[in-house]
């Protein structure tokens, strides 16, 4: 599926579009070391606090970041929010993706306006933790994704429970080794985010699609809260029957996927005129 961010209005001086597509900034940060993607959909009450916990987490540590927050077709205030908040901080992007088209979409724009060399995905929903960003980023020496395996988790024991057996069920059709593959929580080196298809549902299988582009990736304990704000986007009754039907159109894409391999010019042999 093909994402497209929705071009800015244009009075905004902050964001243009490039040749290849891609959405640049003229007045942000110039160098960022890492671009922190946040998907929102209906969210204006998180975002503030969620800028304010990766403020605080990442001002210290003396990197050179940018915030991505991709509205995803909201229908409450968040893209006037998003407005408020670029305006406030200049490592602040909004990216508005209209019409809805899901997580995975907003995730994909996110990743692919993205200037920096590693990506931080995580939710605007509060439950994830943005103090275990610079432990994320630490283990990446070495390795080309840390992802998150969230402990103590605080969910319903229904929506535990559905993640433990679609976790168990996905990893013997896919043989990805993710433990936890519903924390979006990770730390990714942006070429092979890239490197993935995208389609609606890609997130749920994000760890198997960067094995088959080469990454190397690694897992770390992180934390997980209660939702403060708004409701759930996802439940059992939206998530089983689609997921079923990924989960095996990805186990097709892994056997017809063709990875990356090495390719030479043959060089002429010496004493053979061309013809």
């Amino acid at each position: 599926m093909e994402t497209r961010t929705a071009p800015p209005a244009p009075s905004d001086p902050a964001v243009v579009d490039d040749s290849a597509g891609r959405t640049v900034p003229t007045s942000r940060i110039e160098r960022p070391e890492v671009s922190v993607v946040v998907p929102a959909y209906n969210e204006e009450e998180s975002l503030p606090v969620l800028l304010r916990e990766i403020t605080e987490a990442l001002s210290g540590t003396g990197i050179a970041y940018e915030v991505l927050f991709v509205d995803d077709g909201s229908t409450d205030g968040t893209v006037d929010v998003l407005r408020r908040l670029a305006a406030g901080d200049r490592r602040v992007r909004g990216l508005c993706q209209r019409p809805n088209r899901g997580q995975s979409a907003a995730l994909a724009a996110g990743w692919r306006a993205a200037r920096a060399p590693v990506v931080v995905t995580m939710d605007a929903d509060l439950q994830n933790d943005p103090a275990d960003i610079p432990r994320l980023l630490e283990h990446l020496d070495g390795w080309d994704v840390v992802s998150g395996i969230r402990v103590d988790r605080r969910d319903t024991w229904v929506r535990r429970l559905s993640s433990r057996l679609a976790n168990g069920v996905r990893r013997r059709v896919t043989g990805d080794s993710a433990t936890d593959v519903g924390c979006t929580l990770r730390a990714c080196r942006t070429d092979f985010l890239l490197r993935v298809p995208v389609f609606n549902g890609t997130h749920r299988f994000l760890p198997a699609l960067l094995e088959m582009a080469g990454a190397r990736i690694t897992e770390i304990p992180v934390r997980h809260r209660a939702r403060r704000f708004g409701t759930a986007k996802y439940g059992i009754h939206n998530r089983l029957w689609r997921g079923i039907a990924d989960l095996y159109g990805v186990r097709w894409l892994q056997k017809r996927w063709v990875g990356d391999c090495t390719v030479e010019e043959i060089t002429p042999a010496e004493g053979d005129p061309p013809a």
